[in-house]
């Protein structure tokens, strides 16, 4: 009987004619997901169609150990050391300024400002991720720079630190939004529970708040390296075009973006050996990033926390 009920349940439960708007909802999700595919295909391929080209030419090895990179001059050099270490070392320098305060205007913003302090606080940060990247280039050339140079810091114009300083500024409201919504989801009841502990609240936010939070402000940190391993218009404007084997940041440098936007802006013929370094190098930029990407997922998926 009971079994003859959930058969006569299941067939009311069936649609009795065939429902055309659901299909095409359906197919129309599958093709949004469909092209997505594509695109991602169609850059690898277009991205390391014209770098095997270049390896043909150019030896793997003396490109990813050579510390010479002068494509354009005469006799060529194709080390890309110098431009992967121009890349390391901004990146880096905007990791120490984005990441701390990014994190502590997040804590600030989660644990110690009230409702209407957040309403006023939270989007005026944000602003600055509205900001365009040529505006901060040009801010780092017409005011970093001259004032790293009065403190001595700089000789040149150009440097990796006036580039980086900037870039980390611009940064901080990723680091922080996205860390702040994590902090946000950790249930109240653990903070009522530490409370009840005795602790205070500085207490709370580093010993409850952000391990809890913990693969929130991870994917945070990551997605902030990330856009600075790949900005161009501020260290093309103000880290010097360069391509210095150094780890000194107050020398002139290039990174990978900026040369590949140097170098495409027409000036070098098309199909030309030299026009195929702009696929080599986006290939190894390309690896570089999916790496620290892959590495990321499985750290935050690592120290993931689920609650009910």
């Amino acid at each position: 009987m009971a079994a003859q009920e959930v058969t006569a349940s299941a067939v009311r439960l069936r649609a009795t004619r065939r429902r055309w708007g659901e299909d095409v909802v359906k197919v129309v999700l599958a093709l949004c997901a469909l092209i997505s595919i594509l695109t991602t295909v169609g850059i690898v391929v277009s991205l390391f169609l014209p770098a095997i080209e270049f390896f043909r030419d150019v030896s793997l090895s003396d490109f990813l150990t050579g510390r010479t990179w002068a494509p354009l001059f005469e006799p060529s050099h194709f080390g890309v050391l110098p431009l992967v270490a121009g890349t390391i070392l901004v990146s880096l320098c905007a990791a120490l300024v984005c990441l701390p305060f990014g994190l502590g205007a997040a804590i600030y913003l989660s644990e110690y400002a009230r409702s209407r302090e957040r309403k006023i606080l939270k989007p005026t940060l944000e602003v600055l991720a509205g900001i365009p990247t040529v505006v901060y280039g040009y801010f780092a050339l017409t005011l970093i720079s001259p004032l790293l140079q009065d403190l001595g810091i700089q000789e040149g114009v150009f440097s990796a630190l006036s580039a980086a300083l900037v870039m980390g500024v611009m940064l901080i409201p990723t680091v922080a939004s996205l860390s702040e919504d994590a902090m946000s989801a950790v249930p109240r009841d653990l903070r009522d529970g530490a409370y009840a502990l005795g602790s205070n609240r500085m207490q709370v936010s580093l010993r409850v708040v952000v391990p809890a939070a913990i693969s929130g402000i991870i994917a945070s940190f990551v997605l902030a390296i990330s856009r600075a391993v790949g900005e161009t218009m501020i260290v093309l404007i103000a880290a010097g075009g360069q391509p210095n084997w150094t780890f000194d940041p107050r020398e002139a440098v290039q990174t990978m973006t900026a040369f590949i936007a140097a170098t495409g802006q027409g000036d070098v013929p098309t199909g030309s050996l030299e026009y195929k370094t702009i696929f080599a190098v986006g290939a190894t930029l390309f690896v570089m990033t999916l790496v620290m990407n892959l590495f990321s997922i499985r750290l935050v998926r690592k120290f993931r926390e689920v609650y009910e």
